[in-house]
This record gives structure tokens, C-alpha cells and sequence, in this order.
């Protein structure tokens, strides 16, 4: 088969079409034929050589994807050849073909094409098992969501209303606003003129935001603190403002507050196959219901996956950019 390649960690044009032996299925696993693969920001870091996958994790750049089965392992029924499926992966999704666990396979949602649900998985796992699993967003809670025009932004927007809480968002561009605010989110920051702490504290009355997903690490660790209302949850998904900063551990025990840190692939398969379930069981009638939608930006063929991540790198796309065999 055809999968992208990176012979050596660097820029863009390290990403190369080449020919790869084919996967083989675990006893519990199944080959998927990939429709479409979806580009994360950690697909960025991993080829830059500063994400290596989890052990035994396949090499290949991909956490998500969508396809048909096409082989089963020894412990599958055969009867599961021939379905349609999206998947949630440690690895290979840039591939014509990739092995995957049972537990990390989902239905395609209702309503949603074959190449649109390559893009929906990786996101909707990551930030179901945040708001829900570990912050407890409740009806009526402020969330405030960094990087609001992203995937993991966009998705948590719609996940943040069908929950019930009131969404504010940064983003860095009018248009990539405008978009949040189509989705649902009420406070509109641009965080290269506005200052995302005072924002959020006038429009909460001066309480601040009960949960804070944030995907900036060291670079706004102090100042989302200082935006959380009291019991307010601060939770990390990313760190592209850097890993270490100095934090006024006095701030946050005055507030009663917490940081959570989490990532999805280096989790145990069992915990995947978990949130897995929970999100095909809640998050996937609200898109049936028409409650959450997939926001792709654009397809971009595999073989030019180098512009996909020029289009990430540069802030270009709003939403998801699925890459398409």
C-alpha cells in the first residue's frame, strides 16, 4: 500500500507518498481501508520528530480516520467485513490501510459522509472525555475554549452547548469569530488585541469562566488561572505556548480551583475503547439531531499531505482538513 512517510523529522516537505508493506490485524483488531484521514496539530510535532507514538503504535502520522473493513483478526466475526466505520488511532492513519483495536472503532453518525467522518473521531473523543469526563461541565457553566476556530475548538463549541454551558472563545482572525459565533459561542475574543482575562471576567459579572480548555500549556498558564470563577476547572490538551511555567500556586487555592492535564493516544486501550463508547453513545445522536456538525474546512489529497500541514502551521484552515487516499 501507499502511506506518508518520514525518513527524517523536519519541515512540511519531510512528508513523503511512499510504498509501505501492508498492516496485518492483532487477534482483536481489523484492516480498515481508509476513506479519509483527519490532520491534528500533533500530527505537526510528531513529524518534526517531537511526538514519537506510544510503544508498539504504528510509525505512520494519523490519530483518526474513516473507511471500510476489509479484514479481521482471528477474534472478529467476519460478518464485520464490509462496514462502514471511523476510527479513533495511536498511529497509521495516513495510509491506504490501518490496523485498529475493535474497542476504538464508531459507527459513521447519521447524516454524516464517509470522508467528513474521517475528520469527527480524534476531536470528539478528546473533547468529550475533557468537558465531560474530567471537568464536568454543567448547564449553565461558562467554558472558555483557546483556539476556538480549530477542530478541538469548533467541536467543543457545539459539544459545550448540548451540554448546556455558555461559550466564550479566542481566535485570531474576525472571520474565524464570526465562524465560533455561527456555532454558538457568546464572548468573542481576539487574542492579538483584547486581553482574554478581562474579557471573560466582564462578561461573567467578574467571576470568570468555570472551565477553561486550553490548548497553550506554559504560555497562559498564570493568566488562565487568573480567568477561572471559584471551583473553577482549568484543563490542558495542548502546549503550543511551551511546556514550563511558573504559576502562583496562592492564586489558584484562594479559588479552590484545579488543572487537569490529559492526552488521548498515549492512553491504555481500554480507557480509548471507554470514551470511545461514550461518545458514539451521546455525542452522536446530537449529530443526528442536527445539536453538533463536523466542521471541515477542506479535503486535501494524502500524497500532497505536506499542504495540509502548511494550511494547520499557518492558521490558514478553520476546522478540520481531512486528507483523502
Amino acid at each position: 500500500m501507499h502511506a506518508i512517510t518520514v525518513d527524517e523529522p523536519g519541515g512540511p516537505e519531510a512528508l513523503q507518498w511512499t510504498k509501505v508493506p501492508d498492516p496485518t490485524p492483532g487477534p482483536n483488531e481489523v484492516i480498515v481501508e481508509v476513506a479519509a484521514a483527519g490532520v491534528n496539530r500533533a500530527d505537526l510535532l510528531q513529524r518534526q520528530g517531537m511526538y514519537p507514538p506510544p510503544p508498539g503504535a504504528s510509525d505512520i502520522i494519523g490519530l483518526e480516520c474513516s473507511g471500510t473493513i476489509v479484514n479481521v483478526g482471528a477474534a472478529v466475526p467476519l460478518d464485520r467485513i464490509g462496514e462502514k466505520v471511523c476510527a479513533l488511532l495511536a498511529g497509521g492513519g495516513y495510509a491506504e490501510k490501518v490496523a485498529v483495536p475493535t474497542g476504538q472503532l464508531m459507527s459513521v453518525p447519521e447524516g454524516v459522509s464517509l470522508v467528513d467522518a474521517g475528520g469527527i473521531t480524534e476531536v470528539a473523543c478528546t473533547v468529550w472525555s475533557n468537558l465531560d469526563m474530567v471537568a464536568n461541565l454543567s448547564e449553565g457553566e461558562w467554558l472558555l475554549i483557546h483556539g476556538g476556530g480549530s477542530g478541538i475548538g469548533t467541536m467543543a463549541i457545539q459539544i459545550g452547548r448540548a451540554l448546556g454551558a455558555r461559550i466564550a472563545v479566542t481566535a485570531g482572525s474576525q472571520a474565524k469569530l464570526d465562524r465560533c459565533a455561527a456555532l454558538g459561542a457568546e464572548v468573542l475574543i481576539n487574542y492579538n488585541d483584547e486581553d482574554f482575562v478581562q474579557a471573560i471576567k466582564d462578561a461573567t459579572g467578574g467571576r470568570g469562566a468555570n472551565v477553561i480548555l486550553d490548548n497553550m500549556g506554559a504560555a497562559y498558564l498564570q493568566r488562565n488561572v487568573d480567568a477561572l470563577a471559584r471551583d473553577g476547572r482549568l484543563v490542558i490538551i495542548g502546549m503550543q505556548g511551551g511546556i514550563k511555567a511558573e504559576l502562583d500556586i496562592n492564586g489558584l487555592l484562594r479559588k479552590n480551583a484545579s488543572i487537569h492535564a490529559t492526552s488521548l493516544r498515549g492512553r491504555p486501550e481500554s480507557e480509548k475503547a471507554a470514551i470511545c463508547a461514550q461518545v458514539e453513545r451521546n455525542v452522536w445522536p446530537w449529530i443526528h439531531a442536527g445539536l453538533v456538525q463536523p466542521v471541515i474546512d477542506r479535503t486535501v489529497p494524502m500524497a500532497d499531505a505536506a499542504e495540509a500541514h502548511r494550511l494547520l502551521a499557518d492558521g490558514a484552515a478553520t476546522g478540520k482538513v481531512v486528507l483523502v487516499p
